[in-house]
């Protein structure tokens, strides 16, 4: 009997194993965008290194289903299956949030920023210092190119996998667009 344990424990610790392999192999994949040490060098693509993992589940399946339109995810998604969503979220929310040398905002930035995020409730949902939990993204320290075209995506609609943040920006010009993103990528 004991013998058979052994044998099954086994197997377990080398399909986890196998199964580890796989996923890393995966999100070999995603580096030649997202950055091999979480820096993306195109700053209109999202830091995933750090990022929480309900966040980059959720974007990954919303993606997959169309919800969320990108041409060059959507053949990257097209072939995962939920279990490795799943796993590439924890994989990547694993990883250690990496040092940007972005700059900070300039004080009237910031209180003009101050101001927007207090009347619109922002760290309801994306928690004190803009660090996010759970499903919410992180936006503290994104960088700020990925930042403002998102939230550009959003205002006009072309980012449609979630309507209350398309209500909420289209209240905001460009132009404070613009400031949310150059203090948030400062953070």
């Amino acid at each position: 009997m004991k013998l058979v344990w052994v044998a099954a424990v086994a197997l377990c610790l080398a399909t986890g194993a196998a199964r580890a392999d796989d996923i890393a192999e995966k999100a070999a994949v995603c580096t030649a965008c997202h950055g091999e040490s979480g820096a993306p060098i195109d700053k209109k693509i999202p830091i995933l290194w750090g990022q929480n993992e309900g966040y980059i589940y959720i974007e990954l399946r919303d993606m997959k289903k169309g919800a969320r339109k990108n041409e060059q995810m959507a053949a990257i998604v097209e072939n995962l299956s939920r279990d490795d969503m799943l796993a590439l979220a924890a994989y990547f929310a694993a990883k250690p949030w990496p040092a940007l040398p972005q700059a900070r905002a300039s004080k009237a930035d910031q209180a003009h920023f101050d101001s927007m995020a207090t009347s619109a409730g922002c760290v309801g949902c994306h928690q004190a210092g803009y660090i996010g939990a759970g499903t919410q993204p992180r936006l503290a320290d994104q960088q700020e190119a990925y930042l403002e075209k998102t939230m550009l995506d959003f205002r006009s609609g072309a980012r449609g996998n979630n309507s209350w943040m398309t209500d909420l920006l289209k209240t905001y010009s460009p132009d404070d667009i613009a400031v949310m993103a150059r203090v948030l990528a400062g953070m």
